[in-house]
């Protein structure tokens, strides 16, 4: 499969999909002090990448953390792409980093799956089309 430049600038790799998987901690000021403190694990997936994906919806019925970036992410333009959130919780102890870590690994391990179905579907409509 050729990809047109816009589909291209849509995956944000130079040859392939680039996501992004944060692990964010988010201090709420009130007045003079720090009221809470919030640890998130937030997912940017490329456009291309996510679009492809729900097309392919079906194939990942299966797949809950799949499924809930399809149903839960906002479009937030070209350079953050389909934002969801994985993870949020409020910090009272390091067992709120740990679950928090642990959702990290899951959120990368689910994008790393997209982005192989991505890859191999790339990958079979070249090898079809140079045949």
């Amino acid at each position: 499969m050729k990809l047109t430049q816009k589909q291209r600038d849509k995956l944000w790799g130079e040859d392939g999909p680039y996501s992004e998987a944060w692990l964010v901690i988010e201090s709420r000021i009130l007045d003079e002090s720090v009221s809470r403190i919030f640890v998130m694990v937030e997912v940017h997936i490329n456009p291309f990448t996510y679009e492809l994906i729900k097309q392919s919806r079906e194939l990942f019925v299966n797949d809950p953390m799949v499924q809930h970036l399809l149903d839960y992410s906002d479009f937030r333009g070209q350079s953050h792409g389909y934002v969801s959130c994985a993870f949020n919780s409020q910090y009272t102890d390091e067992d709120v980093m740990k679950e928090a870590k642990e959702h990290l690994e899951y959120a990368k391990s689910t994008i790393i799956k997209m982005h192989k179905f991505v890859l191999d579907l790339l990958h079979t409509k070249q090898t079809k089309r140079k045949n």
